[in-house]
């Protein structure tokens, strides 16, 4: 579990992951992520895009126009329109400036309203997102207005003006709060303000925010406040016109080598062939039969249009097209470079099985031990505190498999006559018969029970126990096969591309229900950290292979996820995993054990990573008590 009282935001994991996915469709690259910081930009580097937390509001409707709308400026408009050397040598001139915060904000604030123009304008459907949130900052810097006049920050309130001043509804605004000295400056650089409005790109914004800044540099000091973030993060790393540029870029072969070749025994031909057929003729558009992407390789002298030592004209094209031709016998030359083939490809396909995030993660199997007698002691103890729980849920659905085993059938084609003849005259194939129902008692359905056994369960784990062995015997007396697996990362063990991660295995689906191990639940016990996304898709993976028609895996848990480069995404990651086994039939559940209460932050927190299928347990005495309604309406449910 992870809690850091300085850090109160929540995720909401719908929202992200919706703008995950307008972020790579939008910029067209699978490649780019969507991350939460403290400001808007587009990275290239490190293939990310952001969204102020400037935007972590209390209404739903303000901070999700707020997070769209970044994504809308940074993937549409700073991906295309923005001109990256035009930018790059203005940042290096602010360097120089008196006023680097204010010179910095200003051009962010006018190249981003030039681009909600241009977005706005090609694509509909993003004004009302865009409305939204040019209200929420003009009310946002109509109190920044305020404040900066009462903390005498006079740049700060000059931009606040602004701002105001490009969003104002009327020709002429007036701001009877402001300072004389900063109206009197607004006046003077008004023209320039109002010019933004016809600016037709980048380098035309830049020129009227280095007007404005050359203007007020006499005047003032910097600026105190950050309102708006460089858009563009690493531009000293970019060398194209624009950021879309940069990333459909082709670079040169690796390797700078060229071929040393002999021009006397060079024979080359400069003669055309060419090769033509009416179904083929397109003259309205340029052709192109074939392409290739060398980024690997040998520079060469020899001209586009020579072929290669000792091959003819048939047989280049061959090596290119393909031939046919009959085969000799059975020629197995090829399968071992295939096998190997197969088998690199299985390997890339299952390095990211298990989420990006978990990478370098590696599942470690831990068995239990044979219990010790104080074990048996302690779980005698324990099965006697939950006996009346266990007795009256078995008894409960025992009698629901006794009530379906003896419901007779009815309706049938052939059996026993029933005593309802009408439908003899009624239906033109009528069904009078009836069977005794003979179906098994045995319930088709498999459960995991997955605990977090990381270092905040200390004080919990003697009491999580009388849940897991109310579990374990309620499900034991009913035949249905279950699993009990601990799980923990061990951060003293964690090094670089190498994260272990422990399933503690009490028992396992296979010797649940007759072998008599219930003690073995007494070997768990708190350790590190907790990655949960990781650990639910490994469990996950166990209960695929199941042939039980109903599986389901209950997450003990008490709190977020919290591991090695693991606290940002933990969240995200874990709702996604819940979601990619809820979509293989798998019912996911998680239980949050709490200290004595459970506040608004911790069911949020819940409600991201399972939705609605969670269990709130205030303290984890009352285990028992919230498990057992939640067992006998997951068995009654598939019964």
């Amino acid at each position: 579990m992870k809690y850091n009282r300085w850090d109160d935001s929540k995720i909401d994991t719908n929202l992200f992951l919706q703008l995950q996915d307008l972020t790579t469709i939008l910029a067209d690259n699978p490649d780019l992520t969507f991350d939460y910081t403290y400001g808007s930009f587009i990275d290239l580097i490190d293939d990310r895009v952001t969204g102020s937390h400037f935007w972590d509001v209390v209404n739903e409707v303000i901070k999700e126009s707020g997070y769209k709308t970044d994504v809308f400026l940074r993937t549409i408009g700073t991906l295309h329109e923005s001109h990256v050397p035009s930018l790059k040598a203005y940042l290096e001139q602010t360097n120089e400036s008196s006023l680097p915060k204010f010179a910095v904000q200003l051009v962010t604030l006018l190249e981003d309203l030039r681009l909600e123009e241009i977005i706005t304008k090609d694509r509909p459907g993003t004004k009302r997102e865009f409305a939204i949130r040019r209200k929420y900052l003009k009310h946002h810097f109509e109190k920044e207005l305020a404040t900066t006049v009462t903390r005498s920050y006079p740049l700060d309130e000059l931009f606040c003006l602004i701002y105001l001043v490009l969003q104002s509804d009327q020709p002429d605004p007036t701001f009877p709060r402001a300072n004389e000295q900063q109206l009197t400056h607004m006046e003077k650089i008004k023209p320039h303000i109002y010019a933004s409005f016809e600016a037709k790109g980048t380098k035309a914004v830049i020129r009227i925010a280095e007007q404005i800044v050359l203007q007020l540099e006499v005047d003032y000091n910097d600026m105190v406040k950050d309102y708006f973030t460089f858009p563009i993060s690493n531009i000293e790393k970019y060398s194209l016109n624009t950021l879309f540029d940069e990333l459909t870029r082709t670079d040169d072969v690796a390797n700078d080598d060229t071929e040393e070749v002999d021009e006397e025994k060079n024979e080359y031909f400069d003669e055309q062939f060419s090769s033509w057929h009416r179904e083929n003729q397109n003259s309205d558009r340029e052709q192109t039969f074939l392409q290739f992407e060398l980024e690997d390789g040998t520079k060469t002298n020899i001209l586009g249009g020579g072929t290669r030592e000792t091959e003819d004209a048939d047989q280049t094209m061959g090596t290119i097209q393909g031939a046919s031709g009959q085969s000799d016998k059975n020629d197995y030359s090829e399968v071992d470079s295939l096998e190997k083939q197969g088998s690199n490809q299985g390997k890339q396909a299952t390095e990211s099985i298990y989420g990006e995030a978990n990478k370098d993660a590696v599942a470690i199997e831990k068995k239990a031990t044979s219990p010790s007698k104080e074990d048996e002691l302690a779980y005698q103890k324990v099965v006697s505190t939950i006996e009346a729980y266990k007795r009256k849920l078995a008894s409960t659905i025992e009698k629901v498999l006794e009530h379906k085993k003896n419901d007779p059938r009815k309706d049938l084609m052939f059996g026993r006559l029933s005593k309802k003849l009408l439908p003899v005259i009624v239906d033109e194939n009528p069904r009078v018969f009836y069977k005794k129902n003979q179906e098994s008692k045995d319930v088709d359905a498999v459960f995991t029970l997955l605990v977090d056994c990381s270092a905040s369960m200390h004080n919990k784990m003697d009491e999580t126990k009388r849940g897991i062995v109310l579990f374990h015997e309620v499900l034991n007396q009913l035949k249905i096969p279950h699993s009990i697996v601990g799980f923990w990362e061990d951060a003293n063990d964690v090094k670089e591309n190498y994260q272990p991660n422990y399933f503690h295995e009490i028992h396992s689906h296979s010797d649940s229900y007759y072998k008599n191990n219930g003690a073995r639940i007494m070997q768990l016990e708190p350790q590190e950290d907790n990655r949960d996304g990781f650990s639910i898709r490994v469990m996950t993976k166990a209960l695929t292979a199941r042939r039980e028609k109903n599986k389901f895996l209950l997450v003990f848990s008490d709190g977020e996820p919290a591991a090695m480069n693991y606290d940002q995404n933990g969240i995200i990651d874990t709702n996604v995993a819940v979601l990619e086994a809820r979509k293989k039939g798998i019912d996911v559940i998680g239980m949050f054990l709490a200290d004595g209460e459970i506040d608004e932050r911790e069911d949020s927190t819940m409600k991201n990573i399972y939705g609605k299928e969670r269990v709130m347990i205030p303290s984890v005495a009352e285990l028992p008590e919230h498990f057992a309604p939640l067992l006998k309406k997951l068995l009654l449910r598939m019964i």
